[in-house]
């Protein structure tokens, strides 16, 4: 039988699965051709844009994102207050793999959500890795869905246990969309989270102050547009703006976190220019 057509598989997870892997915080078996052939291609733009922005560029902004939702994620892990955790469109992130890897015995389940391309490519790599353990699921996932099995509440139903804790993940999502469809989303989320005890959202997205003062912001914006075969969408003015909408959309409580305000709790790189990047940490 012939292998599943990836051709949709967005560059920028094969990007992304490079640099965890080129910094130690993911499995060589997650590392692509294409990424790393991505990675090189990029490579001038970013020192380009670290020289001009006091070292801030886009993987600066990955390495800040991903070690900041992961403190927050094993914290919560940690304290019990998250048992089960659905991680939309995560692309070739070792996150499962790292948590489950070490929180299995805890009895952590964790559910990997994307479109069938990049899910059947990742199954197929975990398997063949040995990296697919008990607990451990990927799920087709289709974010923008309310009804059916490929919906977040399709796979919360079949997958989760309604009376335990459980946060939701989406890591490099909610720029690649409009705002009315970010809207909908963060409301499904809520919705979704709601039917368990308590319920975390950790989600990144970008601020339009900041990122409107990052020299390279607008040449930075149509070339990951480019790069990631679709439009990059900046919604929020700034944080104060983007936590209304979630509260909004159903959260009972939202923070915007700027990544140097964990640099003392975080192993991250930290600019001494503009700060486009925030991280969302919602609960219900």
């Amino acid at each position: 039988m012939s292998a599943p057509d990836t051709s949709r598989i967005s560059p920028t997870a094969h990007y992304t699965g490079y640099v965890w892997c080129r910094h130690g915080m993911s499995h060589a078996a997650l590392e692509t051709r294409q990424g790393r052939a991505y990675y090189r291609a990029l490579q001038p733009f970013n020192r380009l844009s670290s020289a001009v922005n006091g070292g801030m560029n886009l993987e600066t902004m990955l390495l800040q994102r991903h070690r900041i939702i992961d403190h927050i994620l094993r914290a919560k892990i940690e304290s019990g207050e998250v048992q089960q955790v659905i991680e939309i469109a995560s692309g070739m992130s070792p996150r499962g793999w790292r948590f489950m890897s070490e929180y299995r015995d805890r009895g952590l389940v964790y559910v990997e959500g994307d479109l069938p391309d990049m899910i059947a490519r990742k199954r197929r790599t975990l398997d063949s890795a040995g990296l697919l353990g008990e607990g451990h699921i990927l799920r087709e996932i289709n974010a923008l869905a309310d009804h059916g099995p490929d919906s977040l509440f399709g796979a919360a139903a079949d997958l989760l246990d309604s009376t335990r804790p459980t946060a939701i993940i989406t890591e490099g999502l909610v720029n690649y969309f409009d705002p009315e469809s970010v809207r909908g989303m963060w409301e499904r989320f809520a919705r979704c989270l709601k039917a368990f005890p308590s319920g975390t959202y950790l989600c990144d997205l970008g601020v339009a102050a900041e990122l409107d003062s990052y020299l390279t912001a607008r040449v930075f914006r149509r070339a990951l547009s480019v790069f990631a075969r679709g439009r990059v969408h900046v919604h929020f003015e700034d944080a104060d703006m983007a936590e209304r909408e979630l509260r909004e959309a159903g959260f009972a409580d939202a923070r915007a976190i700027l990544p140097r305000e964990m640099a003392g709790e975080v192993d991250i790189p930290i600019s001494r220019g503009p700060a486009p990047l925030r991280v969302v940490h919602a609960t219900v």
